[in-house]
């Protein structure tokens, strides 16, 4: 239901376009690992999932649940919250394990945050937390990374500009653009494990932002 709705509203509010570096969908039980940039990207990402035929479980802050009507769509897709800093936080990776085991495509955002930057411009992902690689060791899952780029023309600054982005973007139509790169599988060591995927997800992030002439992917920055 909710990458469905993603993909009724995304294109109101640009351009998007996907590429991948594989001729098929990521296969069933992988985990597909996003650069995190705006608020927009999520919808933006579910959006050119399901163009691929790919509606996955997502792991998100477990405050979107506390929302009205995006809570009831969070838990009637068997999405999973991640109630950080607590002693809860534990529990979202056996959730998402259980969901791989089910045959179900997992999403996860590797920063675990957004940036702390007011201006829409695109720059490679911040470190990644630990919980990806604890994850995909327990899972044995494949890791598939993905880039995009462009949601911080949708929404991105203080709140008030991003209402004021979300409201004008029907009109400016910006281009969003995200690239699915080939699936790994990940070293064993936690730390390298981390470091190896943020260069996958950073890969695939230069792809999308080179479609859309980003200067920090064209400088190679």
């Amino acid at each position: 239901m909710l990458s469905r709705i993603a993909a009724t509203v995304v294109p109101s509010l640009g351009r998007l376009t996907v590429t991948s570096d594989h001729a098929t969908a990521p296969a069933a039980g992988s985990i597909i690992v996003a650069n995190h940039t705006s608020l927009a990207d999520p919808g933006i990402v579910l959006a050119a999932l399901l163009r691929l035929g790919v509606e996955p479980v997502v792991m998100a802050t477990a405050g979107l649940w506390r929302i009205p009507v995006l809570g009831r769509l969070l838990e009637r897709g068997g999405h999973v919250p991640v109630h950080r800093n607590t002693d809860r936080a534990a529990g979202a990776l056996d959730a998402a394990a259980v969901a791989l085991r089910d045959g179900r495509h997992l999403l996860i955002y590797g920063e675990g945050r957004l940036p702390c930057r007011a201006d829409a411009a695109e720059a490679p992902p911040e470190s990644f937390r630990s919980g990806l690689a604890r994850l995909a060791h327990a899972s044995g899952a494949p890791v598939v990374p993905l880039g995009q780029a462009g949601a911080r023309r949708v929404t991105s600054g203080s709140c008030a500009k991003q209402i004021s982005g979300l409201l004008t973007a029907p009109a400016r139509r910006p281009r969003l653009h995200v690239h699915v790169g080939a699936p790994l599988h990940l070293p064993p060591e936690v730390g390298a494990a981390t470091a190896t995927a943020r260069e996958a997800v950073t890969a695939a992030w230069r792809t999308a932002a080179h479609h859309l002439g980003e200067p920090a992917a064209l400088s190679g920055r």
